[in-house]
């Protein structure tokens, strides 16, 4: 008669061959400007001041001529812009009385690449 055998399981290796590092948790402070500049983005009022930023042929608006077409008055849309220019999304100059904006370079691609670094 043999005698039974025990099998033992094999050595699992502790490489992490089969485990995708994952990037780092957002700190509070990255999570705190990630989220300001999402919520700038959640505004349809805020969305359609970038649409025409960027789509002007000069590359800037003033604030003068964005009012029209959004159907609001100046302080709000001045307010939006604000969130916009906070957010790192805008940059203001002044000139005389009225602001004129135009767009950060590379800010709406950073912004949507914010979206896959999660």
């Amino acid at each position: 008669m043999t005698s039974p055998q025990t099998l033992e399981p094999a050595p699992v290796a502790d490489d992490g061959c089969c485990a995708p590092e994952a990037p780092p948790p957002l700190s509070a402070e990255e999570a705190q400007q990630r989220a300001l500049l999402f919520k700038a983005l959640s505004d349809p009022n805020r969305l359609r001041l970038l649409s025409l930023v960027k789509s002007s042929a000069s590359g800037e608006s003033c604030v003068c001529d964005l009012t029209e077409p959004l159907d609001l008055g100046q302080p709000t849309v001045s307010h939006h812009l604000k969130i916009l220019v906070d957010a790192g999304l805008l940059h203001r100059e002044k000139r005389g009385t009225w602001a004129y904006y135009s767009m950060v370079p590379g800010a709406l691609e950073q912004a949507a690449g914010l979206l896959g670094n999660l």
